[in-house]
């Protein structure tokens, strides 16, 4: 919203609204509530094509990406006592996993299907939101919790400095074939030394943030959002640890599974991002 509201070619101004994640973003942008959204790229992809849990709702065929930035590893964190090393070792453990309308809800439960799990998998399941699972984490109410989230984080960070803790590997054939399979997600590793108690490289999947609209948003402003974000990418890429190594090039084609936006094609055509 900082870049964003330095246009004066526009009348727009930009607010910054707090969300429980992709779900409920999809469906703020549906209704209007939302003109701007960012999705994680597989619930994009889901949503514009009426697959998955959009599958009655049909195609929001009018959903239009401007951009993609950082990659979202799906990340668990676990007590270091908990013997977690991998997923599936949360069988039988207490875990999170997040907020209804959330994307790490909604990815979370794409892995119980595919893993043929249910909750009675599980001890217990909370549906924190991610401010009270790093809390529980420590007064050991959970043994993990989850994240779909870009590194370094601020709330892993916090958690991981309160109480001893972990990452845990997501990987084995069943990811595998899932990356193999779909455009959205592919293989990711959360570099080790980030975090206290994570030494060594973490193994997992993820997907990408992309910052979403649809096609009723006017060319000009698509056009002039994008331009400013483009022009002060050095700024922009200072906004937030994540976007660190962000590249331009990266940012026109990684992780977009709904078609630009005609007003950032027309500016990545005048630059040459595009041909």
């Amino acid at each position: 919203c900082y870049l964003a509201n330095k246009i004066t070619e526009t009348n727009y101004h930009c607010e910054i609204k707090s969300t429980p994640g992709s779900i409920y973003n999809i469906e703020a942008i549906r209704s209007g509530e939302l003109t701007i959204g960012v999705l994680q790229s597989d619930w994009q992809y889901h949503a514009y094509q009426g697959t998955g849990r959009y599958q009655k709702q049909g195609a929001f065929s009018e959903l239009r990406s401007l951009f993609s930035v950082h990659a979202e590893p799906f990340t668990i964190l676990a007590r270091a006592d908990s013997k977690i090393k991998q997923f599936e070792d949360l069988k039988g453990k207490r875990i999170n996993i997040g907020t209804p309308h959330s994307g790490q809800r909604a990815t979370m439960e794409m892995l119980l299907s595919l893993y043929k799990w249910d909750k009675k998998a599980f001890k217990e399941v909370f549906e924190l939101t991610l401010n009270e699972q790093v809390k529980a984490l420590c007064d050991d109410r959970v043994d993990a919790i989850i994240y779909v989230v870009g590194h370094p984080n601020s709330s892993i960070k916090e958690a991981s400095g309160a109480c001893r803790t972990k990452l845990v590997h997501v990987f084995g054939d069943k990811i595998d074939k899932l990356t193999a399979q779909t455009s959205y997600y592919q293989k990711a590793i959360i570099p080790g030394g980030m975090y206290r108690g994570s030494k060594g490289d973490t193994i997992t999947f993820g997907v990408g943030a992309v910052v979403t609209t649809t096609s009723k948003l006017s060319e000009e402003v698509a056009y002039q959002l994008v331009k400013s974000v483009f022009e002060n990418h050095e700024e922009f890429i200072q906004l937030h640890p994540a976007f660190k190594h962000l590249k331009k090039e990266a940012m026109v084609v990684n992780s977009i599974t709904a078609p630009l936006h005609k007003g950032a094609i027309r500016y990545y055509k005048e630059v040459g991002l595009i041909k």
